[in-house]
């Protein structure tokens, strides 16, 4: 039996933006560097304030010509208007494509070979009416779908993989200690550098300015980061997003998103190999560093 699965991922939406300034127009305003997007790679991004806090994160993948942005559902409005505050005399058009394309995760062994790519993080093919590629992040979260949904479930099953529910995707997201939006990064506070975003290639330190980019190359080049997001081992009952994490009785983190036994947790980067226990609302919460993680000593 095969274990190649996929969801459909209802929380996201699609913005296109096209015509002839579309890259130059976006490359101002976002974290990653928008002439890396071709119709062999995708790219994580983020879009920040000025103050450098995260407003909103997504991924950028191009579709017939034109730039897809994989975004929150939700979020989608609010981060539509913002853009288009922007767009002055740029020759763009931005859209809400939502009802045309949707997003779908596809994951499991050997899941690249089967929608026709390499395994790099970013690699991207044409599949069912649009694009599929490897989540940007990392290689082992598998890779997203923007197509019209029937033709992307119809490619996908002709591919070999099994409709499945989105619980087993979301804890591996988790162990791989992968944010999910403002599920994980409260807006309009989280910092970056906090997030993983350097070293999940979200933020580009050569492309030059962009909304937020002063502060957020301070913090790397000072060592001003305080907290990270990392999963967590939960035993006890599962802690709620907000839920402060205690240790020797003073508050050192937030507890974020979580799955059956795994959590995100933002915890100050002193106690995440504390000997004493980590508590959040009588649960035992143990961190766990990626191996993609860098936690540098003057933090």
């Amino acid at each position: 039996m095969s274990n190649l699965s996929f969801s459909q991922l209802n929380s996201r939406g699609i913005i296109k933006i096209s015509g002839p300034d579309k890259r130059e127009f976006l490359q101002g305003l976002v974290s990653g560097d928008v002439n890396n997007v071709t119709a062999n790679n995708a790219i994580w991004s983020a879009f920040l304030s000025p103050q450098g806090k995260y407003l909103y994160d997504f991924f950028v993948g191009e579709i017939d010509g034109s730039l897809a942005l994989d975004c929150e559902r939700e979020r989608l409005g609010s981060f539509l208007k913002k853009l288009s505050m922007f767009k002055l005399k740029a020759r763009v058009e931005i859209s809400d494509e939502t009802n045309n394309l949707s997003v779908l995760a596809a994951w499991g062994n050997g899941y690249e070979n089967a929608i026709g790519t390499n395994s790099s993080p970013g690699a991207s093919t044409q599949f069912g009416g649009g694009i599929a590629f490897v989540d940007p992040r990392s290689e082992k979260i598998g890779a997203r779908i923007i197509a019209p949904e029937q033709t992307a479930v119809d490619a996908l099953i002709a591919a070999g993989f099994t409709h499945a529910d989105i619980g087993p995707y979301n804890r591996l997201r988790i162990a791989l200690g992968l944010p999910d939006g403002s599920r994980d990064m409260t807006v309009d506070r989280a910092l970056l550098l906090e997030n993983g975003f350097e070293e999940l290639g979200g933020v580009s330190f050569e492309k030059g300015c962009y909304i937020g980019q002063e502060v957020t190359a301070r913090t790397r080049y000072r060592g001003l980061v305080k907290k990270r997001l990392v999963p967590v081992s939960i035993d006890g009952p599962t802690p709620e997003p907000g839920t402060p994490i205690i240790c020797d009785e003073r508050e050192v983190g937030e507890m974020k998103s979580s799955e059956a036994d795994m959590g995100l947790a933002l915890i100050r980067v002193e106690n995440l190999n504390d000997k004493n226990p980590l508590i959040a609302n009588g649960a035992s919460l143990k961190p766990i560093i990626p191996d993609w993680m860098v936690i540098r000593e003057q933090e």
